[in-house]
């Protein structure tokens, strides 16, 4: 079982490229042109035990919105490829981060249905963090989920600095992400009643 995956996605918008391995360690360099964006996939990477290599052109002059969106597409479709036949793995996963005021909850069903509830995203005020709108956090999520086909409920609980907030987020995603794609060594087949997690 190789749990890797290599895509790439060209747009008028957008150039993606990707690199996953589930079973990694954080490594690989994340690039797409967007400083803070690449910090939050570096910190994805970290807490996921994910090994990912991104690189990323896009129309940055028009914002941030289609990078981050057209990245978490990719993303979410290399992780449905790299998942496979989803035999062995845990399914579920969930994490609650703290980063000092801010916190973040996340659970996960890697279900095979595509379903994203956000809650708390209002708490973000208006702005950006060196060209990364705060509000294409929430696009990110959306399409990370949905190309993976997984369920995602993540809540934005507290905070007050942007930064943290948006940080605790990627952190409670990737802590849940990690639990769910792990390998279960009591499972031998889908963890499902149905036998199969892929639609």
């Amino acid at each position: 079982m190789t749990r890797t995956a290599q895509l790439s996605r060209k747009t008028g918008e957008t150039d993606v490229a990707l690199t996953l391995c589930l079973s990694g360690t954080g490594a690989g360099t994340r690039s797409t042109g967007v400083g803070f964006f690449d910090h939050m996939l570096d910190l994805l990477a970290r807490h996921g035990k994910l090994d990912l290599e991104v690189s990323v052109t896009g129309d940055l002059q028009t914002g941030s919105h289609h990078t981050v969106e057209d990245t978490g597409i990719v993303l979410g479709q290399a992780l449905d490829q790299a998942l496979g036949d989803r035999k062995g793995i845990y399914r579920y996963g969930h994490a609650v981060v703290p980063m000092d005021e801010a916190r973040a909850a996340a659970a996960i069903d890697i279900s095979g249905r595509p379903y994203t509830r956000l809650e708390g995203f209002d708490k973000l005020p208006a702005g950006h963090i060196n060209g990364f709108e705060y509000e294409v956090a929430e696009e990110f999520f959306r399409s990370v989920a949905s190309a993976a086909r997984l369920t995602l409920h993540l809540d934005l609980q507290a905070g007050t600095n942007a930064h943290h907030m948006i940080e605790a987020c990627f952190k409670a995603f990737a802590r849940a992400l990690r639990q769910a794609v792990s390998i279960d060594p009591d499972e031998n087949g889908v963890p499902s009643t149905k036998g199969t997690l892929t639609r």
